[in-house]
């Protein structure tokens, strides 16, 4: 199956639909720099393309694509931003809703923050995409039970068309880990640390943990623990010289890109990458779950309630 990637970045989802065994032929994002890391490490091509003002769908259609996945930026709705849609990275939404409607692969897949459900814009891309002919399952996924030593919650939206709504719930669901992968059993051991720093929004939250749990969300921004910090009642030790906030290359690996995923710009440029990707092991997970739907001569599709509630609510 053919794979155009949208709103890439640097490669998180593309890498890992790579590892499920899928063709990524094409990719396309906006930002200089993503698109640079992006074509140091793939052999397709990566176009540096505006996604919200598309007129001509043909530079999508050349590339025969069996499925569209893609990440639309999500700052308007995330808890990290200003969480107003009106500021118009919300509007991407709709251009990708727009994008699958007008190329019509047989698949499509959409990443974004789990606050999308609280969204005006969901509802409007629901409405493109059922008026195209999609069936779609959505859910949110905890990284941390999909392969990713990460509590990282993430919408998934998948369509595909002439289905019914709610095909591949059961898919997502089974085959998630029985508990949440810890940074200490994803590295084995090979961090010579005990416990981290993740610089908190507020000091109304921790900013240390252990390696004995999962990551919290890796976010854009990584800077070290500062003077005089105030230990939170939820940090498992002290605030101390031994506590150090993870390296760039180790925020990496617990996004799941691999050792010799090749980074290139500035440490700023790469941290903000790095914490907009998608995990590539929860790309994978999503590949995955397709792949077996696909391949399961006995499909036990399983309507989700909520999904049914919500599309009744957004009337579509």
């Amino acid at each position: 199956m053919k794979v155009v990637d949208l709103f890439a970045g640097c490669g998180g989802l593309s890498l890992g639909f790579e590892k499920s065994g899928f063709e990524v032929v094409a990719a396309f994002d906006y930002w200089k720099e993503s698109c640079d890391v992006y074509a140091a490490n793939f052999n397709h091509p990566i176009h540096q393309v505006d996604l919200s003002c598309i007129e001509d769908y043909d530079i999508f259609k050349k590339w025969e694509p069996d499925i569209i996945i893609g990440g639309p930026p999500c700052q308007d709705f995330s808890s990290a931003g200003k969480r107003d849609e009106s500021l118009g990275r919300a509007d991407l939404t709709i251009s990708y809703a727009n994008i699958i409607s007008n190329v019509r692969p047989e698949w499509f897949v959409m990443e974004n923050v789990e606050r999308i459900l609280k969204s005006n814009v969901l509802r409007k891309a629901i409405e493109i995409f059922k008026n195209s002919g999609y069936g779609i399952s959505y859910t949110v996924l905890d990284a941390s039970y999909c392969g990713v030593p990460q509590a990282r919650k993430r919408f998934i939206m998948v369509g595909h068309l002439n289905s019914k709504d709610g095909f591949l719930d059961y898919y997502l669901s089974k085959n998630q880990s029985k508990k949440p992968l810890t940074v200490y059993e994803y590295f084995e051991g090979k961090l010579d640390i005990e416990y981290y720093y993740r610089h908190p929004r507020s000091y109304a939250r921790r900013g240390i943990f252990s390696v004995h749990e999962p990551s919290p969300t890796i976010r854009g921004v990584n800077r070290p623990i500062p003077k005089g910090y105030p230990k939170h009642s939820g940090d498992p030790c002290d605030p101390s010289d031994n506590v150090r906030p993870l390296t760039t290359l180790e925020r990496s690996f617990i996004q799941t890109f691999p050792e010799n995923f090749v980074w290139l710009g500035s440490k700023t440029h790469r941290e903000q990458m790095i914490g907009n990707a998608v995990p590539v092991n929860l790309g994978k997970y999503v590949a995955d779950c397709i792949a077996e739907y696909i391949t399961d001569p006995n499909k036990k599709p399983e309507k989700d309630r909520l999904l049914s509630q919500q599309l009744e609510l957004f009337q579509i």
